[in-house]
């Protein structure tokens, strides 16, 4: 690799790095520590190929190792009944609802892998219906589905818990 790589690679690193851990603690639903792990599993394949990717969309590559690691994570652990879900990294926010978020965070964590990937790919990370498709490895209407369903799952499950705090 050039010194020229090696500069564009450190500057991505520092861009995107941060992103990527996000994206990472709420998709495989488990410690910063695991959330790190995927991290630089896929930075090392980013690293191992980037001449490559440099032209192309490092990021999108970097997510896609990512998001696939956790699935198959989660799916090599399917034995354990609950999965400690840490807080994603904190954000500047005018005045956040940290109870709502906390709630959403738990109502993510019961759903399905692939459904929990869609909805924090897609509403989260704000990708495309056709990006979190291809980061998936799935169709634009597997995504809608998917996405739907999981929308409809926490909306259920928020409905049943005002229902019983009343």
């Amino acid at each position: 690799m050039t010194d020229d790589d090696e500069a564009a690679f450190d500057e991505f690193l520092a861009a995107r790095s941060t992103s990527l851990l996000r994206t990472a603690i709420l998709v495989c639903g488990a410690t910063r520590h695991d959330a790190e792990d995927l991290v630089q599993h896929a930075l090392e394949k980013v690293y191992r190929n980037w001449p490559r990717l440099r032209r192309d969309n490092p990021e999108a590559y970097a997510r896609k190792v990512v998001v696939n690691a956790a699935i198959s994570r989660s799916r090599r652990r399917r034995v354990i009944k609950e999965i400690v879900f840490a807080r994603p990294p904190d954000t500047p926010a005018d005045s956040p609802d940290l109870d709502l978020r906390d709630t959403l965070i738990g109502e993510l964590r019961r759903l399905p892998p692939r459904m929990r990937a869609v909805l924090v790919l897609r509403y989260w990370e704000d990708q495309s219906e056709q990006a979190t498709a291809a980061l998936l490895g799935c169709s634009v209407g597997t995504v809608k589905s998917q996405a739907a369903r999981g929308l409809a799952r926490i909306r259920e499950n928020l409905d049943v818990a005002r229902e019983v705090t009343r």
